[in-house]
């Protein structure tokens, strides 16, 4: 039998496909996130958040991240005549969401416009741009955290720091005295040191004067340069008197290449529109940063900036995975009913909302404590709860992106869906700028140091306390864990302490501000002893419903 031509033209018609997620507002849709900038204090300036939400969700701006991703930067170590030139190549679409996010501020908001509510505004931008990409937040944050390093250094901040705060972005290779804006990079780790930066090698020898503000040259090695394209770095190199803190620019005064030199780049599984380096210093010129053989004091006020912008990457990048798969569910049908339709999706769906609104929610609240460290209780809380949340929220994260793949089924597997991207970045913020097991000893060596933080942190549950049984039990029998436990037993119990310390302030916020659904959610699966690892286990009694119809 001949099958009749009109038959061949087409097999079949595709249907129950969801749409593209495009051609939406992201702030707009996230009812939580708004509800955060108002309380934390940046209601001034919800028009202009609103406005670049519209904007994240065009199609043309989403291109951009799958631009980015696909073209991994290239290094070019010399130019065709043979002159060392260290120079990195990116698609435009890289330069392009660089130039978003400094135009935006969000490389320099909070400083160089100083007000009340500047980070929470800052944070809630950049959480709506990093969905869009994450991997170009790098050299974004880095360049964000330099300034209170740099304030140690009065004269470099006078010299640099204009440029550094600028809207602009010029991503030439060229001396920093022709640019308009600076970016700024980090190089801390060494082969055989890793976190231990104790135990760099890399030496700085003094080309004059020696002290702060003096002029070095610094000759080593280091094994992650991230972001090496920038204008210039906060290095940490030995001194006579020890570790000390430097800010080594790309190019001399005079105009010549300094002596950094990128030996390759990074295979990265993640972060991949972003490059990332080893390096040498062979008498590269640098100027000393605040106190001498202070290094790791000075820098921690970057990394320490650098770990709260983890929070806001990994929250985000939780966001935009629950995003997807509710987008995905509400479209596709299977077994005669929407996905989204179906109980057990339902309680999955929920547990991943809820997930994502908590982590943003502590991260906002963070973003509020660096608006206001002139309040004793801020400044406390921001020392402890920031090692917290960054441990939680970005370890956290990659289970989440994973069921949120799960949801999506085959189709989340796929390269040409957000998804993978999504997923190989959620491990990143865990392990950069201090892995788990830093977090943890961090928080207790807060403690040690200064055990106000404990008060404080203890005084900011307090708020949330009264309304949920769960929610006092846990917090009740975390004081008691913390005053039983001899502090030479802490460092073997870190990880339990950083749990449930994370549990128990996301729980307060929640109890204070989320929807009675949220917070009864939160408490029910979170504080118990019934609690799941596994996403999809919200006990009976939760409203489903209202937790999926609030998150999209």
């Amino acid at each position: 039998m001949t099958i009749p031509d009109q038959y061949l033209a087409q097999t079949h018609t595709v249907e129950n496909q969801p749409p593209e997620l495009e051609n939406y507002n992201l702030y707009a849709e996230d009812k939580a996130l708004q509800e955060a900038v108002k309380r934390e204090g940046a209601s001034w300036a919800e028009q202009d958040i609103a406005r670049f939400g519209a904007e994240c969700g065009l199609p043309e701006r989403i291109a951009l991240g799958f631009a980015a991703n696909v073209n991994k930067p290239l290094l070019v170590t010399h130019d065709r005549f043979g002159n060392r030139v260290d120079q990195i190549d990116f698609h435009p679409s890289y330069h392009q969401l660089m130039d978003i996010a400094i135009t935006e501020g969000l490389h320099a908001s909070p400083w160089a416009a100083p007000k009340l509510g500047a980070h929470v505004a800052r944070a809630a931008k950049y959480y709506l741009h990093t969905q869009v990409e994450a991997a170009h937040g790098c050299p974004i944050t880095m360049t964000f955290a330099a300034i209170p390093a740099l304030q140690h250094q009065p004269d470099l901040l006078a010299k640099f720091g204009p440029k550094i705060m600028a809207p602009e972005y010029d991503s030439r290779n060229v001396p920093d005295s022709m640019k308009r804006g600076l970016t700024i990079g980090m190089a801390m780790t060494e082969k055989q040191g890793g976190s231990d930066v104790r135990s760099n090698s890399t030496r700085a020898y003094p080309i004059a004067a020696e002290g702060p503000g003096e002029a070095y040259e610094l000759v080593g090695h280091k094994w992650f340069v991230s972001a090496p394209m920038c204008d210039a770095f906060l290095v940490l190199a030995q001194t006579n008197k020890g570790l000390s803190c430097f800010l080594l620019p790309r190019w001399r005064p005079d105009g010549t290449k300094n002596a950094l030199q990128i030996q390759q780049l990074k295979n990265k599984m993640g972060n991949v529109a972003n490059a990332s380096s080893e390096c040498e210093l062979r008498g590269a010129l640098a100027w000393m940063v605040g106190e001498e053989g202070r290094g790791i004091r000075t820098i921690i006020e970057m990394v320490s900036m650098t770990r709260y912008d983890c929070m806001i990457g990994s929250s985000s990048g939780m966001r935009q995975a629950t995003v997807q798969a509710l987008h995905h569910a509400r479209h596709r049908s299977a077994f005669g009913a929407k996905l989204s339709e179906q109980p057990l999706m339902q309680n999955v769906l929920a547990d991943l909302a809820l997930e994502s609104e908590a982590a943003m929610t502590l991260t906002m609240r963070m973003a509020r404590a660096m608006d206001q460290q002139d309040q004793e209780h801020e400044r406390l809380l921001a020392r402890i709860a920031t090692p917290i949340g960054k441990y939680w929220i970005c370890k956290r994260t990659p289970n989440h992106a994973y069921e949120a793949m799960e949801v999506i089924g085959g189709m989340g597997v796929m390269e040409n869906t957000i998804m993978p991207r999504l997923f190989r970045e959620s491990p990143v913020n865990a392990i950069w700028e201090g892995s788990g097991n830093v977090q943890c000893l961090d928080i207790l060596r807060a403690v040690q140091k200064e055990p106000k933080v404990l008060e404080a942190y203890f005084a900011e549950l307090a708020k949330g306390t009264g309304a949920d049984r769960r929610f006092d039990s846990f917090v009740s029998d975390l004081k008691t864990h913390f005053s039983q436990t001899p502090q030479q037993e802490w460092q073997y119990q870190a990880r339990y302490f950083a749990d449930h310390m994370a549990l128990a302030l996301q729980g307060a916020l929640l109890i204070q501000h989320a929807p009675n659904e949220i917070a009864d959610a939160f408490c029910a699966s979170r504080l118990t002893a019934h609690t799941s690892t596994n996403y999809g286990c919200l006990p009976r009694g939760i409203d489903i419903q209202a937790i999926v119809s609030r998150a999209f």
